[in-house]
């Protein structure tokens, strides 16, 4: 039976594109043309895969005309903020600059007697499931590493975001990638699991829900097969008493609704020293008032629609449980909020743990706000949940910041900032978040396997 995947485009709900997904026979067909690609593309110089990777880049950023009004179609980003160019080039050339001193070879011993070292060996083909949030930047994490590693590339992009994979597969292309080295496939979730179950892949990465990570490893069970996940988040922050006001708001505000709020680590959760309470609150709602929502092409959009109605389902279900249960909301519904994709935006006080908006993944533009004695209270509710990708702490003493980050659960903590990934540190989480490791040195481990030489030559 012939199965098709449909993008609607969140800007009306009509159908943005349609394509028709590979039978299992057909991808198992391109998984054996990768494997059989992958030995001369992992024999060519590093210097040569890291060259076609920067110049498959430098193709990408030819084309960010577009890149913006296709994005604003497929998942409905406002085109004010131009794409995602910035984020894809400084994740991969920065992998590309790394990539020979994370690719050597440690020696243990070259003597007269010996050479013993260890070396990276790419595990062979990888398969890269890539979510829709941000297209671009999830899929080049993987997809940079993996190829100048030597691997060869399948890459699965989700069905919201199905035109991303086709411009990526025109750009390696163009640039000298061969065809079979890195392969843009419409594949169902039969078919995907078909392809982990049957070895027919070497190593996955996958991006996306809980239960999405679930069904990779449930797919991947019994066959060794290494399964990378980064899945939910419900990532908090702490406004110490010791803040900058004004900073906490704008950055925490931004790392809240951004994208309306469908970031794999966006803030999610605020709590706030019970002295800066009020006019944190005061100050959050004056700035997310001064928002637009609308039309993600009208450049005078500030938040666009969620890239489905059902999405934004979650997100309505949600506030409207925590007001049941006795929460305040403080946003007044928008004119353009339509009560499917296009959401008003909302700030939440009065909540508490016994809440799912305050420990069920949202990924909507939704925050609630607690206030917070002490360090101990922060730290504790920070801990209490089930996920854990990122937090951050707004404080002016490095030393509270550092000592209080070693004591949360997440995967990355920062000091005055959110909502950013810094491709030179690993991009990594704990619990329910899954467990992976991109980007950085510790990116092209995760790529490749350890070999061993002990050599004797006498």
């Amino acid at each position: 039976m012939t199965q098709t995947v449909q993008c609607i485009s969140p800007i009306d709900g009509s159908v943005y594109l349609e394509r028709t997904a590979l039978t299992t026979e057909a991808a198992v067909e391109a998984a054996d043309r990768a494997r059989k690609a992958q030995p001369d593309w992992a024999a060519r110089p590093l210097a040569e895969r890291i060259a076609l990777v920067r110049a498959a880049v430098a193709e990408v950023g030819k084309t960010t005309h577009r890149m913006a009004t296709e994005l604003a179609h497929q998942m409905g980003r406002p085109v004010r903020y131009g794409g995602e160019f910035g984020g894809f080039e400084e994740r991969a050339l920065h992998m590309a600059d790394i990539a020979e001193a994370a690719l050597a070879p440690q020696v243990i011993e070259d003597s007269g007697a010996f050479l013993r070292k260890i070396e990276r060996e790419p595990h062979g083909v990888v398969l890269v499931v890539a979510p829709w949030n941000y297209p671009y930047m999830t899929a080049i994490n993987t997809v940079a590493p993996a190829l100048i590693a030597g691997n060869t590339v399948l890459l699965k992009h989700a069905g919201q975001t199905l035109q991303v994979g086709e411009r990526l597969a025109e750009a390696f292309h163009a640039a000298g990638v061969p065809e079979d080295v890195f392969q843009n496939v419409v594949l169902g979730h039969d078919t995907t699991s078909a392809l982990i179950s049957g070895r027919h892949v070497d190593f996955v990465n996958f991006t996306g829900s809980v239960g999405g990570g679930q069904a990779m490893e449930r797919a991947a069970a019994g066959t060794f097969i290494p399964v990378s996940t980064e899945l939910g988040g419900k990532d908090p922050a702490y406004v110490r008493a010791d803040a900058d006001l004004d900073a906490a708001v704008e950055g925490l505000i931004d790392g809240a609704m951004f994208n309306s709020g469908q970031c794999c680590c966006g803030i999610e959760r605020i709590y706030v020293q019970d002295g800066l309470f009020n006019a944190f609150l005061e100050k959050a709602v004056e700035l997310v008032n001064s928002y637009k929502l609308g039309n993600p092409l009208d450049p005078e959009t500030t938040i666009g629609p969620m890239a489905h109605v059902r999405f934004a389902r979650v997100a309505r279900d949600q506030i409207e449980d925590a007001i049941a249960k006795g929460a305040t909301y403080h946003i007044d519904r928008f004119p353009d909020d339509d009560g499917g994709a296009y959401l008003t935006p909302q700030i939440l006080t009065g909540v508490n743990h016994d809440m799912d908006v305050m420990r069920e993944e949202t990924f909507g533009p939704v925050v609630g706000i607690m206030p917070v004695h002490d360090d101990e209270e922060a730290i504790a509710l920070m801990n209490d949940s089930r996920f854990g990708l990122t937090a951050a702490i707004w404080t002016r003493d490095v030393d509270a910041a550092d000592r209080i980050g070693r004591r949360l659960q997440t995967g990355t903590v920062f000091m005055n900032r959110c909502d950013y990934l810094d491709p030179a540190l690993c991009w990594t989480g704990c619990k329910d978040t899954g467990r992976g490791a991109g980007l950085s040195v510790l990116g092209f481990q995760a790529l490749t396997r350890p070999k061993s030489y002990h050599l004797k030559k006498e």
